[in-house]
């Protein structure tokens, strides 16, 4: 059920606590109302680059105390934060750009308010990959978000190999720099997978790709430069692309076997790898157990 706007007329002081507010991620005309009344309410606004954070504040002439808050001080920051809540002070976090703590400083102070027992609530607003997803002609029903791959090319293959079988389409950022190898990376572990690139999103150069890896590579490197930071989508695995064929399935049971796991434990790892009903996979692994 939704609740009346707060009359701005009447001001009204801030439950102490934590606001997590989320921020435009391009388009100043993308900040909700309510964000700009807390923004103006809160005693201290935390922020990931106080140049960054002030052309915000300035354009809606909002005048509040700024203080740098990223990973390097977020541990020395700590208690210091917890004690101006306990007095009364109502503190406000934003990132550079979009919801705060998504592939973004916060979560240590978010999680030290919650750990003493202190108010935290979210302002809730535009988010890069939820934008991104929306607009990618991927199924958005079930999604998994996976934050900044690894900069190592060796480390970043060994994430991609570990959820290329999952059916959800897949969401990552990757920085401008990064992108060629990435998508490098991506062609040889997916294959032909449809890919999905968005940047500059609410802006008004605004861009979506879609291809394969390799398409969309040589597409970018085509380029004078590439700017602006990517989120990348990569639609998720066929429901027939990872089932195990009869020989593979029996293999894959006399392995398990081989270990002493229970039979339904056994089942349990295997269902959804074939198109067998639990039950046909739990008689075959009796089955198999008999005749070892």
């Amino acid at each position: 059920m939704l609740t009346p706007p707060t009359d701005p007329s009447k001001e009204q002081k801030l439950k102490a606590g934590l606001y997590l507010i989320a921020t435009p991620i391009g388009n100043l005309e993308d900040i909700t109302l309510r964000a700009l009344r807390i923004l103006k309410s809160v005693n201290l606004l935390l922020c990931e680059d106080k140049r960054t954070s002030a052309k915000l504040l300035n354009h809606y002439g909002i005048k509040i105390p700024l203080l740098a808050y990223h990973d390097h001080n977020s541990e020395k920051l700590g208690p210091s934060l917890i004690a101006q809540i306990q007095n009364g002070a109502a503190i406000g976090l934003i990132s550079d750009a979009g919801t705060p703590l998504i592939s973004d400083p916060g979560f240590q102070i978010a999680q030290l308010c919650i750990e003493h027992n202190l108010y935290v609530t979210s302002i809730p607003g535009p988010c890069a990959f939820i934008t991104a997803l929306t607009i990618s002609g991927l199924p958005v029903h079930n999604f998994h978000f996976g934050g900044f791959l690894p900069a190592k090319s060796g480390e970043r293959k060994s994430v991609l190999e570990r959820i290329k079988s999952f059916h959800s389409t897949l969401i990552f950022y990757e920085s401008p720099h990064r992108i060629l190898k990435t998508l490098d990376d991506i062609r040889t572990i997916f294959n032909n997978r449809q890919v999905v690139l968005c940047r500059e999103l609410t802006k008004y150069y605004e861009e979506r790709l879609s291809g394969s890896a390799a398409e969309l590579h040589d597409q970018l490197a085509s380029r004078d430069s590439i700017k602006g930071e990517f989120v990348l989508l990569i639609k998720g695995a066929d429901e027939d692309e990872f089932k195990l064929s009869e020989d593979e399935l029996q293999l894959q049971i006399r392995k398990l076997l081989k270990l002493n796991l229970p039979a339904k434990d056994i089942r349990d790892r295997l269902s959804g790898k074939t198109g067998r009903s639990k039950k046909e996979i739990y008689q075959l692994i009796l089955s198999l157990k008999e005749s070892n």
